[in-house]
C-alpha cells in the first residue's frame, strides 16, 4: 500500500477493493493500483493507491511470492534471503516497533555479493575479527553487530535428554547403539565407528567400520548371535 501514485511504474483504476479499513476502524479509499519496481531486484504486484496513508505498507506474503524469496525476522532487523540458495540479498536493521524494509540500489548488491572476511576465514569470532583488522584493514569496513546465518545454525544445540530411572535388570535385555562418522579417515581407513552400550551391565563396545550402511546390521547380529 502507498500513498503515492508514482511509486507505480504502472498504474490503472481500481475497482477491489474500494477501501482499507485501518487500525482505528475508519477507512481509506482506494484511487487506483498498480506494480511497483523497487531498488536491486525486487518488485511488487497489486499494490494499492490510498492518498490517507501516512506510512507505505508492504504484505511479506505477497513480498516474497513476487520476489522468490524469504523473509527472516529477529530482534535487531530481517534478513531478505534467495529462496533457492539461501543467499542474503539484503539486511535491514530495524530499532524501533516496525520492520523497515530499506533496498540499496542494485549495483550496491551485486558489490555486496562477494563473500566477506568472516565468512573466507572461517566464520572467527569479533575479538579474532578485531585482531586481524592490523594485518586486514578491509576488516574494520565489516559490521561486527550483522547477525551471520551459518553461525547461529552452528551454535544450535540440541535439547537435553530427559532424566531416565529405567534400567534393564538383564545383560542384552536393552542396549544403545551410536553411529559415528569421523571427519578424518583412520590409517586403516575407518571413517565410521560403531558403538555399543549394554544397559544393564554398562560395558562399551567400539567397531570401526569401513562402510556405514552394508556392516551396520551384520555386527549388531553377530554381536546377537
Amino acid at each position: 500500500m502507498t500513498s503515492d501514485s508514482s511509486n507505480l511504474t504502472h498504474n490503472f483504476i481500481s475497482r477491489y477493493p474500494s477501501s482499507i479499513v485501518v487500525g482505528n476502524g475508519s477507512l481509506l479509499p482506494v484511487t487506483s493500483t498498480g506494480t511497483a519496481t523497487l531498488p536491486g531486484p525486487f518488485s511488487l504486484n497489486n499494490v494499492l493507491v490510498s492518498p490517507s496513508l501516512i506510512k507505505n505498507l508492504i504484505s511479506v506474503r505477497q513480498f516474497t511470492s513476487d520476489n522468490n524469496c524469504s523473509v527472516e525476522f529477529d530482534l535487531a532487523g530481517c534478513f531478505v534471503k534467495d529462496l533457492e540458495s539461501r543467499r542474503v540479498l539484503v539486511r535491514c536493521n530495524s530499532a524501533g516497533p516496525l520492520y523497515p524494509l530499506r533496498l540499496p540500489p542494485a549495483a550496491a548488491l551485486v558489490a555486496g555479493s562477494s563473500p566477506p572476511w568472516h565468512r573466507r576465514l572461517g566464520h572467527p569470532g569479533h575479538e579474532v575479527m578485531t585482531k586481524l583488522a592490523s594485518v586486514i584493514p578491509s576488516c574494520t569496513k565489516e559490521p561486527s553487530n550483522s547477525l551471520c546465518h551459518a553461525c547461529q545454525l552452528g551454535r544450535h544445540v540440541r535439547s537435553p535428554f530427559t532424566s531416565s530411572t529405567s534400567r534393564a535388570s538383564n545383560n542384552f535385555d536393552l542396549i544403545h547403539c551410536d553411529l559415528w562418522t569421523s571427519p578424518v579417515v583412520s590409517v586403516s581407513s575407518y571413517k565410521y565407528y560403531l558403538v555399543i552400550l549394554d544397559d544393564c551391565s554398562h560395558p562399551l563396545w567400539i567397531f570401526p567400520l569401513h562402510r556405514s550402511l552394508t556392516s551396520f546390521p551384520l555386527l549388531l547380529t553377530s554381536l546377537l548371535m
